[in-house]
């Protein structure tokens, strides 16, 4: 219970801050922005991202720069002799590693506000032009992506663990009222039949339904342990399984 009180507060944490605003952020025209963007793939990433980037908060990056970070230090771990050597090392190798994921997710994250702190001031979201503002945007961004990459290890170390996939999770979810109320006004309005209303719901509970299935699938591979004789008694001959999963990536 401890645990999962934990779970809530930091993600209630995370909640509260994919409300809070990038620095001189302009919301009419973000609002106006995003009105306009419907059905692209704008509004996939703003599902990723919990509705954090619709609002333009400090968290509008999510944890993207550290699931980068992370793709790349897997790919280099298999390619760089250094690397490997740490894979090797240990406990204390993998902290390592995790360290310069850390630092790659600071670098990744630079460079990702930065190019989108110079689209909004291009488009006019950010009301100050100058170079001031800009830096304290970008900062800001850089700020609540480190944040929550902290605070997604902290839901793995002392939560119920996989937490930077608990806070994906949960930004999703946090999407998905308002997304069941627009399939419903599209069915109110006629523009969706009740029969593809009802097909959509079907389709999404097969897709989680498979979805488990092959997380949890496994081949039990039998495991037969020879009997051996120690005086008059007779030990062994017991017959276990080596449970391989299907998806081990």
């Amino acid at each position: 219970w401890r645990r999962l009180g934990f779970l809530a507060f930091a993600l209630l944490v995370y909640r509260i801050g994919t409300h809070i605003p990038i620095p001189g952020i302009n919301p009419e025209q973000v609002a106006a922005l995003f009105q306009q963007s419907q059905g692209t793939i704008l509004q996939y990433f703003n599902l990723f991202s919990g509705g954090a980037l619709e609002r333009m908060s400090i968290f509008a990056l999510s944890v993207v720069p550290y699931i980068s970070a992370a793709i790349v230090m897997q790919l280099f771990s298999n390619s760089l002799p250094y690397l490997q050597e740490l894979k090797k090392d240990g406990q204390a190798g993998r902290n390592k590693i995790t360290q310069y994921t850390r630092y790659g997710t600071v670098v990744f994250a630079l460079i990702q506000s930065t190019a989108l702190t110079v689209t909004l001031q291009s488009a006019g979201l950010i009301e100050s032009t100058n170079i001031f503002g800009a830096i304290v945007a970008v900062l800001s961004i850089v700020t609540g992506t480190v944040f929550l990459m902290w605070l997604g290890e902290q839901i793995t170390s002392r939560g119920i663990g996989n937490g930077i996939s608990l806070i994906i999770f949960s930004g999703i979810v946090a999407e998905i009222p308002r997304a069941l109320a627009s399939t419903f006004e599209l069915g109110r309005t006629g523009a969706l039949s009740a029969i593809m209303i009802v097909g959509i719901f079907l389709l999404v509970i097969f897709t989680v339904l498979f979805i488990v299935f092959f997380e949890r699938a496994m081949r039990k591979i039998l495991i037969n342990y020879p009997k051996r004789q120690m005086g008059n008694k007779i030990y062994g001959g017991e017959s276990s399984h080596l449970p391989l999963k299907i998806n081990t990536a």
